[in-house]
């Protein structure tokens, strides 16, 4: 079992939704964040001052899935977020130890679905 953690665009958020469906991936946390990479935020002038702001408004997916479904969840994203430039995002894989349901308290595999 794996946790993806995917940092993206809001703009291509739509897209890379309609990929996991495609791939059969339904279940998914979705959170509005702030933070930079590269691109180090934006500029913008304030009062005739320019004002360097260094935080961004990016979508964070969370998404558990059984090992089977890591790589078609991987593409899926990358095929729904990737612009080709600086700033489409970062996925994060991580080891999931333990998954519970709560309503009938099934663990593993089986509770992810």
């Amino acid at each position: 079992m794996k946790l993806i953690i995917a940092i993206i665009q809001p703009s291509k958020f739509l897209e890379v939704k309609e990929e996991l469906y495609k791939a059969e991936v339904n279940l998914i946390t979705v959170s509005e964040v702030l933070g930079h990479g590269r691109q180090k935020g934006f500029s913008e002038v304030y009062r005739g001052t320019k004002e360097m702001g260094n935080l961004l408004k990016k979508i964070r997916l969370e998404i558990a899935v059984n090992d089977n479904f890591v790589e078609p969840t991987i593409k899926a994203i990358t095929k729904g977020a990737k612009t080709g430039e600086t700033g489409d995002g970062k996925i994060f894989i991580l080891d999931l130890k333990e998954c519970i349901r709560i309503r009938t308290e099934e663990r593993g595999s089986v509770a992810i679905g």
